[in-house]
């Protein structure tokens, strides 16, 4: 492979970005170019991009070295912005690509149904309940003679034909409706959903969380209105213990809601409107879909030697 040396600095805002089929391509103006000349910082493009630093306004211009833990043997890996929650309009950090069997996968709309309909149903529990005549109270005494009297013969008052007794084939509640989704189609499903919000520009990448600059809620809201993020947005970390500036400022918003990537789902995903990922949570999401899709290759028979 043959590394070809390019002029790359912090992207300013004349860098326009279009989405051409499923690459992110990135455009430069000239003066954008002359610029960077006359400032330049040599970088190897092959896929990733190095980690340099350069001095800027903001202390730090940080450039992430991702190496794909599963390279891809036929596609080609889709690339993400980078950004920062320290202002609210977000400086571009860095570059990343990511994996092409996670984020780009087709979105298969059935599978996501089944992922969301396993979820509704195994938190579901049915508490109707109907007694029987031998839980309702009395009716112990023959409500009348067995003969001579030209009734038809009864045992109890609590019998399922007299008003006031029990039921005879009503609901025995509580009722459990969890089933287990396999496997193929749970970790399918997360592809696909992922797959369809990076796609719609509704899948972000930060730095960390740490870098949110304030604990107010008013900030953290005014910075997803800067961004387009909506009015729901999902913050996804590798482990529960968030950054104290995100803790406390998503704790004045009900809809702003933190996650750890062992709770990941497609119903959280498509029920916020937008999607945050710290870049520790791409490498453990890639991480763990992979080994699930190495291990189901191992299982099927058509792949068996």
């Amino acid at each position: 492979m043959i590394i070809r040396p390019v002029l790359l600095k912090e992207p300013s805002p004349k860098v326009m970005m279009h989405k051409t089929g499923t690459l992110l391509r990135t455009v430069f103006s000239r003066s954008w170019l002359a610029e960077s000349i006359r400032k330049p910082a040599l970088l190897p493009c092959a896929g990733t991009i190095s980690r340099y630093t350069a001095s800027s306004s903001s202390n730090s211009a940080l450039i992430t070295d991702r190496q794909l833990l599963y390279p891809p043997k036929y596609n080609t890996p889709r690339e993400a912005w980078v950004e920062t929650l320290g202002t609210l309009e977000g400086r571009k950090v860095g570059l990343i690509p990511l994996h092409p069997d996670i984020f780009a996968e087709f979105p298969r709309i059935d599978v996501i149904h089944e992922n969301v309909k396993w979820q509704k149903l195994y938190q579901h529990v049915d508490y109707a309940h109907q007694r029987t005549r031998a839980e309702m109270p009395g009716g112990g005494r023959k409500p009348w003679p067995q003969k001579k009297t030209g009734r038809a013969r009864h045992g109890s008052i609590r019998s399922p034909l007299f008003k006031g007794g029990g039921a005879a084939k009503g609901p025995r509640g509580p009722k459990s409706f969890f089933y287990m989704l396999d496997l193929q189609n749970r970790a399918k499903g997360l592809k696909c959903t992922l797959s369809a919000k990076f796609a719609q520009d509704d899948l972000h990448i930060v730095d960390s969380f740490e870098s949110l600059s304030s604990p107010e809620s008013q900030f953290l809201e005014a910075l997803a209105a800067k961004r387009n993020w909506g009015l729901s947005v999902l913050f996804v970390d590798d482990t529960d213990f968030m950054a104290k500036n995100i803790a406390l400022a998503c704790r004045g918003l009900p809809s702003f809601t933190l996650m750890p990537v062992y709770g990941l789902n497609c119903f959280s995903m498509l029920k916020h409107e937008t999607v945050v990922l710290t870049t520790r949570a791409v490498d453990k999401i890639e991480e763990r879909l992979k080994r699930v899709d190495n291990l189901l290759r191992q299982n099927d028979p058509r792949h068996a030697r």
